[in-house]
Order: structure tokens, then C-alpha cells, then sequence
């Protein structure tokens, strides 16, 4: 932890559109500085960051002539996992964890995902660091055509919505996927494409209804659950 105990948080933001969002704020309110990085600027290794973030983008894990930097945004959650620093990966962020890890991430699986999501907790979130803090359903804001099929070995899936099983998951004790957007509030759906929405199924504006009807209980969980990574992220830093 640096002498000011600040804590220091690296977030990879792997698209424009893909920032942190309330995390932000929340971060900010925390006392925690948030150094947000572009995919072209990430380091191979946490450095002298307490914790990082991987968030979302719209593409596989290795599609490296699309995004150039992932071999070493890949590098950088195996060096998260062998030194057990605190990872928090989201949406693409999460599938990047259960590749590098030994999972199966499937693209365009045919069960995309949009708008508020019901997520579900499994048993075995229940004394989770990180979704034990968390309601047994919630909502959050899901965006996404790509799907975990098969989780790493040994990681504990702690999460699932009707639709995709791996909503959530840990691996080791201080690395989580995460499938569904704890970042996004309902108001990211203003920005969404209606026409490309509509060729897959989707109502935006019932899509922006429903989200908005849910955001206070989507808020309340992303907020325990950012608290509770934040949490981690200092027991970590204190030893």
C-alpha cells in the first residue's frame, strides 16, 4: 500500500464505451485512486497497483489482430492470479479471466443477453468475499453476445442468470469473472443501437423501461458488491 495508504486501482478499459462508469464515483467516495488505462497502454503486470479492473469490449479475449494489446492484457491477469493480486474482470474483462484460467469462452453463442438481467446466486456465493455481500437475486445490466460455456478448473462458479450459467465466478482466492455490468446504470442503454437490437429479438424501448424500473435494486447491488472488491483489494494490501 503506498505510505499515504491510498489504495491504487488499475482499470483497463478495452473500448471507448467501456469505462467505469459509477464506479468512479464510488471509488472516488472510497478514497481509492482509479488509474484508467486505454488496451494500448496496459502493462503486462499489476506494477504498483493494489488491485485491477478489466471491463468490457466487443470482442473475444483473443482477438488479437482486432485488439493488439490483449496478449498483454492477458498476461497481466496471469500475473494477477500468480501473485494474487485482487482482479475484478467484466463482461470481456471476465472472459479473459476463464481463458487464461482454462475455461471456454464460445463467440456469438446464439443466447445473447440485453438490457436487466435477473442474476442468481448459487450456494456457493454465500461465504464469497465478493457476491456473499449481495442479495440471493438481483438485477444488472447485461450487453453481450459472446458466452463462457465452460468455467476453469477449479473455479468456483458463484452466479447464473435463466439464460447463461456463468454470471459469476471466482478463481483462487482474490480473482472474479463476471459476465453481467455491476459498472452500468440503466441510463447506458440510451446509447445502444435500436435497429441492431431489433435484429436479434429486442424491444429497446421495453429493454429501457424495464432497466430503469430496476435500477434502484441494480444500484444497491453494484454498490455492495464494488464495496466488498474494495474491501479485498485492502485486506491484500495491508499483509
Amino acid at each position: 500500500m503506498p505510505e499515504d495508504g491510498a489504495l491504487r486501482l488499475l482499470a483497463v478499459r478495452n473500448d471507448p464505451g467501456s469505462g467505469p462508469a459509477r464506479f468512479a464515483e464510488w471509488l472516488d467516495e472510497a478514497g481509492v485512486e482509479l488509474v484508467v488505462v486505454p488496451g494500448d497502454d496496459v502493462p503486462a503486470t499489476p506494477g504498483g497497483h493494489d488491485g485491477v479492473l478489466l471491463l468490457g469490449g466487443g470482442f473475444m479475449p483473443d482477438a488479437d489482430e482486432r485488439a493488439p494489446w490483449l496478449p498483454r492484457e492477458r498476461r497481466l491477469a496471469e500475473a494477477c492470479l500468480e501473485d494474487g493480486v485482487p482482479l475484478l474482470g467484466i463482461c470481456l474483462g471476465g472472459q479473459l479471466l476463464a481463458h487464461v484460467a482454462g475455461g471456454t469462452v464460445v463467440a456469438d453463442s446464439g443466447r445473447p443477453e440485453h438490457g436487466s438481467v435477473t442474476i442468481q446466486r448459487t450456494a456457493a456465493a454465500v461465504g464469497d468475499p465478493l457476491l456473499g455481500a449481495l442479495p440471493d437475486a438481483f438485477p444488472a445490466i447485461e450487453h453481450h453476445r459472446d458466452e463462457i460455456t465452460v468455467l476453469p478448473p477449479g473455479a468456483v462458479h458463484l452466479a447464473s442468470s435463466d439464460t447463461v450459467a456463468a454470471q459469476a465466478f471466482r478463481v483462487g482466492n482474490r480473482a472474479w469473472g463476471l459476465q453481467f455490468h455491476p459498472e452500468a446504470s440503466a441510463d447506458r442503454l440510451a446509447r445502444w443501437d435500436a435497429g441492431r437490437l431489433a435484429a436479434e429479438g429486442f424491444d429497446l424501448a421495453a429493454l429501457r423501461e424495464a432497466a430503469d424500473a430496476a435500477e434502484p435494486h441494480s444500484e444497491a447491488a453494484a454498490r455492495a458488491l464494488l464495496d466488498a472488491f474494495v474491501a479485498v483489494v485492502r485486506a491484500h494490501a495491508a499483509r
